[in-house]
């Protein structure tokens, strides 16, 4: 595989790490000794952990548009793989319309190849801690109507963000633009499951695109400021509404949540 100019594969990226657990082939040598390594201190989970998630966004992203929402942002997409947001939203309603915002530039690249010439989808190559920069995009005016409720995702990204870089200041700004009726669908790592191998997971992490930053309830929960979180609140993906096999055992430090927006 090669990627674009300007970056480097040598350093292991989060990213693409994911796509390696879900069994993607968009990762490089550095990416799958890293996450081999979380494999090792996981033992095992972290792949069913990845794959956990990936079902917990599918559901939340039905669950929205069963209530009416018709279009997705989706923050920190990642790189392209099975089940995309608007794949399972289309399945629905043909009509709904999907922005994915990644920074990373092989998940720009490969989701900009995948979205080629398809109607009501589009990509923006974006950090998520430049909030304006997404949601002044001509693809972001093009597509998402806010006067209408929209579906804010914003799952497996937040983590990335850091305390100095305020991910619930992050949140406000997109608050504000989203009507009532909209949905908000976070997963974040969690910091009072399983310290030591999240210890580890740092040293490993320190050598990756970016570290991650864990949090505890209270701190997830405020991420949900001006939104009722639906049942059964914050809680691990495998208890979020599961509805498939797949969803029968728990991760091992993950909470998941999706509130609605009165």
């Amino acid at each position: 595989m090669s990627g674009p100019l300007g970056f480097d594969a040598t350093v292991p990226n989060a990213a693409r790490m994911y796509d390696y657990w879900l069994g993607g082939k968009n990762n490089f040598a550095a990416d799958r000794e890293a996450a081999e390594q979380i494999v090792k201190i996981t033992h095992g989970w972290i792949r069913h952990d990845a794959r956990l998630n990936r079902a917990f966004l599918g559901r939340a992203v039905r669950t929205a548009v069963a209530a009416g929402v018709r279009q997705f942002l989706d923050l920190g997409s990642g790189l392209p793989t099975e089940k995309n947001v608007h794949e399972v939203a289309r399945r629905i309603d043909p009509a709904a319309r999907v922005v994915y915002v990644d920074y990373d530039p092989v998940v720009a690249a490969h989701g900009q190849a995948l979205l080629a010439g398809a109607d009501g989808v589009g990509f923006v190559q974006a950090d998520i801690r430049k909030p304006d920069d997404i949601l002044e995009h001509p693809v972001t005016e093009q597509l998402i109507d806010f006067d209408e409720p929209v579906g804010l995702l914003a799952v497996a990204v937040l983590h990335f963000v850091s305390d100095d870089e305020d991910p619930y200041g992050i949140l406000e700004r997109f608050r504000p633009r989203l009507v009532p009726g909209s949905h908000l669908a976070i997963s974040h790592l969690e910091k009072d499951s399983y310290p030591k191998i999240i210890d580890r997971a740092h040293e490993i992490y320190k050598r990756v695109s970016t570290g991650f930053t864990v949090r505890d309830r209270a701190e997830l929960t405020r991420m949900f400021e001006g939104f009722e979180l639906l049942e059964p609140g914050l809680t691990h993906p495998a208890k979020w509404r599961p509805d498939d096999e797949i969803e029968t055992a728990e991760t091992f430090a993950r909470l998941v949540g999706v509130g609605v927006k009165r």
